[in-house]
Order: structure tokens, then sequence, then C-alpha cells
């Protein structure tokens, strides 16, 4: 089963066209999440981007633990480009460097999904 998740970036005010920018030309990493011994144990299966005034939001669906994947993340190139470049537009510093500064950022800057509704859903009994 998988969740959705998103993260908040500040951004310093006039960085906006720019940080969209990023996104859209920003690499892809490697979907599957795997263990030491090279098991998958979780999957990126979606990612979005949003940006509005000062402020940018990234949505990811995934599959498996948000830690582990957040580790997974730090590690991949595409995402570690993009995150150096982001870093000068962004209000509040952080660390991607590491796995465990990028679990922290993802336990600091993550949203939880409340709710989730589409329209093929049926409705629940009153």
């Amino acid at each position: 089963m998988s969740t959705w998740n998103a993260l908040f970036y500040p951004l310093k005010p006039g960085s906006e066209d720019k940080v969209k920018e990023l996104f859209r030309t920003s690499g892809r990493p490697e979907f599957d999440v795997r263990d030491e011994n090279g098991r998958v144990i979780g999957r990126l299966l979606g990612t979005m981007a949003f940006v509005g005034k000062q402020m940018a939001v990234r949505v990811i669906e995934i599959e498996g633990p948000l830690p582990l994947v957040a580790a997974h993340m730090s590690r991949q190139p595409a995402v570690r480009a993009f995150e150096v470049e982001l870093e000068d537009h962004l209000a509040a510093k952080r660390d991607m460097r590491t796995p465990q500064g990028a679990q922290a950022f993802f336990r600091d800057a993550s949203l939880e999904c409340v709710l989730s509704r589409r329209h093929d859903e049926p409705l629940a009994d009153a």
C-alpha cells in the first residue's frame, strides 16, 4: 500500500520562478529503495511539485517507510544536484548531504496527508 507525503520548502522572496525552473528541469532518481543486500524495500511511485509565493511543496507517493525513502533520496545524484541548486533559494537552511540530514529534513518539513478523496470511491455508510 502506498502513502502520500508532502515536503514544505520556505522560499526567499522573489525566488519562485527560479525554483519552478529547478523543479521542471531536475533529474530523475532511482525509484527503487534497496537495502544493503540489494533487496527492494520501498519505492518512490510519483512526485508533484507546487510553487507559490515564498513557498514550494513537493508531494510524493511512496511505498515503504518514509525514513528509508528519505535516506535513499539523499544518495541519489539527481536529487543531490537539485538540492544544491535549491539551497540558495531557501529561507531556511537544512542539510541534505547525509542520510541523517535528509531524514531530519523530511521529518521537520513533512506534511501529513489527512484527506484523500477520489471521484470513483464509494461513499461510506452514514
